[in-house]
């Protein structure tokens, strides 16, 4: 425990390095002022939301020594389930890429995907996963989930039959830097040509959004926020986030690198376009990181108006996508189904 003198003193020296770091809040509010666009009113529609999320890496872990067995599971927030395999950080590579895609016959919506992209094991996929016959990090794991949820959005968004217009909500934003190359960007403009599919010969209108609960952006700019009263409007409410403050937040720029920053070299992790959105009508109700796909950036009104009924009725989080919430509880493997 720290004594009732020492914490007097480091309460003022604490005082001290804000005062002389000043410069700093300024500057960050200047860049709120700047590139944060105008809050925008949120205005409410009518239209499924549906959200897909893989059993999380923390409760999908069967531990029997000496064997590490995970579990890979993909389900909806209608229970829904689009995948379930078991995997160890010593599975045979060579046959577990057999298993999603054999002699140009894709298997599995992994299979499909790795077709897509031209590649047909899963070190040419990722360059985290190595080939054997190297020794693989058992991080390779997380990777592969990770590639797995990919490969589900992207059978969901060009296979799957609507009754209506939806709005498909990933878990994060809409970036990865586990693709090998410029697959991640392959990835991207698949999913939008299913997006086109489905308009012209399904008349669909699909939607694909990220929602995040952080961010580094959010976070560095928060404090910056509150005293410009940035979004603290007595309604739902949305903002444009410039690359330029993305850029500001990130160690690596090219996270922040979308198709319309001309800097000569290609956009290779990044699909989405950030926004800051406030679901609840209360000035200090919490704000969300959240990624459009950039070629529906336009659509920000009706995909937004069309997750502000799912987020008002948010729970445990409250507004917060409830179909995310509901797809976290589905795929999480807890209590008897773990026993």
């Amino acid at each position: 425990m720290i004594d009732p003198e020492s914490m007097a003193q480091l309460r003022k020296e604490l005082r001290e390095r804000m005062v002389a770091d000043r410069k700093l809040l300024d500057e960050l509010r200047a860049e709120v002022r700047s590139g944060l666009g105008d809050a925008r009113r949120i205005m409410p529609r009518q239209t499924t939301a549906v959200s897909l999320v893989g059993t999380d890496g923390g409760n999908n872990r069967i531990e029997f020594d000496p064997f590490m067995a995970q579990l890979i599971r993909v389900v909806d927030s209608s229970n829904n389930e689009y995948c379930l395999e078991v995997v160890t950080p010593t599975t045979d590579l060579t046959e577990l890429s057999k298993r999603h895609i054999e002699d140009g016959t894709a298997k599995t919506a992994l299979g499909k995907l790795m077709k897509f992209l031209g590649v047909s094991r899963l070190w040419e996929l990722s360059p985290m996963i190595k080939k054997p016959p190297a020794t693989p990090s058992p991080s390779w794991v997380q990777v592969y989930r990770e590639l797995t949820e990919w490969a589900v959005l992207f059978s969901l968004v060009r296979e799957k039959d609507y009754g209506t217009d939806t709005v498909i909500v990933w878990d994060g934003l809409l970036r990865s830097k586990v693709f090998a190359g410029t697959l991640f960007a392959e990835l991207r403009k698949g999913i939008d040509e299913g997006i086109r599919a489905q308009r012209t010969r399904k008349r669909r209108s699909i939607y694909v959004v990220g929602v995040a609960k952080h961010s580094k952006v959010l976070q560095r700019y928060r404090l910056a926020m509150m005293l410009e009263g940035t979004m603290r409007c007595e309604y739902p409410c949305y903002a444009d986030v410039s690359r330029e403050l993305e850029q500001n937040a990130y160690v690596w720029s090219e996270y922040a690198r979308g198709g319309e920053i001309e800097t000569g070299e290609a956009n290779k992790f990044v699909a989405g376009k950030m926004f800051f959105v406030k679901f609840g009508g209360r000035p200090r109700d919490p704000i969300w990181p959240v990624d459009l796909l950039e070629s529906q950036v336009a659509d920000a009104q009706i995909v937004f108006g069309s997750l502000l009924t799912d987020s008002i009725e948010g729970f445990p989080v409250p507004f917060y996508p409830r179909c995310l919430q509901r797809a976290h509880e589905n795929a999480a493997l807890v209590d008897f189904d773990m026993d």
